[in-house]
């Protein structure tokens, strides 16, 4: 069955098996983040300008496990030396068919989990900073696989059908991934994402791989994972899915941030 076919049923499965968990649902953990961050070389924003290179941005992050699966949210404001911002989030629930009973383990994969996300955004507004632009809802779903990976703290795939608001609809493949790493006496932690969403009939296919190199500075006060410091990248191939050149965009993003994250 095609998984444009399955969505719906995707969806309901989803909602339901979350609604039906709620019930007798228990937090096993949970972590809370804001980071600073720090960048010269944006490309594209959701409003199509071009001329707001350097932005400084401000993430809150939230994740968690639970008796029916796992949580990621985030949200960002991005504020442009150019005077606009934008507001972005994403919700990405996933139910876990592991531990609602169900035996999936096999090779690599020790988890099956219905996946979901809402991407939500409001377009840039130079002479507003609360941003008051044009609103926009994208709705996901699909399946995701937990990764059994050496020396990775986690390692997920998951893959999506995108219901886009403005847009058509298309398909994306998502990779996350956790690396804890330690030099000497000093610890860090790579991770991050790989997006990349298909081709349809308005939008060209792109290729977003984001990670973070990080240092972690609150363990030599005694304090481990809660501060760190370090840099992010973003390589972004035609970013938003516009193809590089269109209408003389340039929207091959390859941006250096730097960045300050706190965990509470």
């Amino acid at each position: 069955m095609k998984l444009t076919q399955s969505l719906p049923a995707l969806s309901l499965s989803l909602l339901t098996g979350l609604f039906t968990a709620g019930t007798q649902a228990k937090t096993l953990w949970s972590d809370n983040s804001l980071t600073a961050l720090h960048g010269k070389n944006y490309e594209v924003n959701y409003g199509l300008s071009t001329d707001d290179s350097t932005r400084n941005v401000l993430t809150f992050e939230h994740v968690s496990g639970h008796t029916w699966g796992d949580l990621f949210m985030f949200g960002d404001y991005l504020k442009s030396t150019d005077g606009s911002a934008e507001l972005y989030g994403e919700i990405s629930p996933r139910l876990s068919l592991g531990k609602l009973g169900n035996d999936v383990a096999f090779g690599p994969v020790k988890d099956v989990l219905l996946a979901g996300q809402l991407e939500l955004g409001n377009t840039d507004d130079p002479d507003n900073l609360l941003v008051t632009g044009e609103r926009f809802v994208n709705k996901l779903a699909g399946v995701g696989f937990d990764l059994d990976a050496p020396g990775f703290a986690y390692l997920q795939a998951n893959v999506y059908h995108r219901n886009n608001e403005k847009r058509a609809d298309n398909e994306q493949l998502t990779l996350v991934w956790g690396l804890p790493f330690t030099i000497g006496s000093e610890s860090f932690l790579y991770d991050g994402f790989i997006d990349w969403a298909s081709a349809s009939r308005d939008v060209h296919a792109s290729l977003n791989f984001t990670s973070q190199l990080k240092w972690d500075i609150g363990a030599r006060s005694g304090n481990p994972k809660k501060l760190y410091a370090g840099v992010e990248y973003v390589h972004w191939n035609d970013k938003f899915g516009i193809k590089d050149g269109t209408f003389g965009i340039d929207s091959n993003e390859r941006n250096i941030n730097l960045l300050l994250k706190y965990h509470f």
